[in-house]
């Protein structure tokens, strides 16, 4: 494992239930990620996935093993510092889009903002740019309800990018789209890899999605089965 890695998972485990009702739903997980990968996360059901990524985006935390993140020690943090460094470090894109919907796409941008206390002009500027970024200029007045799949999950990028995270936690962010909007997404989440420099964290089911990383890292039975290079990436 690189010493220089922004993250690391060094014997990580997660027991859920006690006794003879305990389920060890991650079995030791050894992981190190670079700065500025593409990492696409696959597996069958309950093969872990999820778990880690709950924990590498701070939701969770292992019940064993160490989590390093930029030479933070992040199972010993308080609930509140976790809380901060997802607020100031991470981003989020999810299947179901999660926008709150009375709200319009230029609030629903803003909202990490808010939560970091950014003044109100800032606030509004930095949300239409990253809507602008995601191909929604003339959108920002536009409920979920006015808008399409493709659409919610553009603003929920946009979201995810306008705090200019470190790294984008992506659970299954193609699951609701068609092929052709799926397509779209993708490229927008690997621009920004790429042009950015933001590091990608992606779980998907799905080989034509997973196509766009740069590594694969395959889980099985709570363990990683596999971690390999994608072939034909950069």
């Amino acid at each position: 494992m690189s010493a220089s890695a922004l993250i690391r998972l060094a014997g990580i485990t997660k027991t859920y239930g006690e006794g003879q009702a305990a389920f060890q739903a991650l079995k030791g997980i050894d992981l190190a990620i670079e700065r500025g990968e593409f990492v696409a996360i696959m597996g069958p059901s309950g093969s872990g996935k999820s778990t880690a990524m709950n924990i590498l985006g701070c939701l969770d935390v292992p019940t064993t093993g160490s989590y390093s993140f930029e030479g933070a020690q992040v199972e010993r943090l308080t609930r509140n510092q976790r809380a901060l460094l997802r607020r100031h470090y991470l981003g989020f894109v999810f299947q179901g889009f999660n926008l709150l919907a009375r709200t319009t796409a230029l609030e629903n941008v803003e909202l990490p903002l808010i939560y970091r206390g950014e003044p109100a002009a800032s606030r509004h500027a930095a949300a239409r740019k990253a809507l602008a970024e995601v191909g929604l200029q003339g959108w920002e007045d536009h409920t979920p309800g006015e808008l399409s799949g493709g659409q919610q999950q553009r603003v929920a990028i946009a979201r995810a990018i306008v705090t200019r995270p470190e790294v984008l936690l992506a659970d299954e962010p193609t699951g609701n789209l068609d092929s052709h909007t799926s397509g779209e997404i993708m490229d927008l989440i690997a621009a920004f890899n790429r042009d950015l420099g933001i590091t990608v964290l992606m779980v998907t089911h799905e080989p034509d999605v997973a196509a766009y990383a740069r590594r694969v890292v395959r889980f099985l039975d709570g363990q990683v089965d596999s971690d390999r290079r994608n072939q034909g990436t950069a």
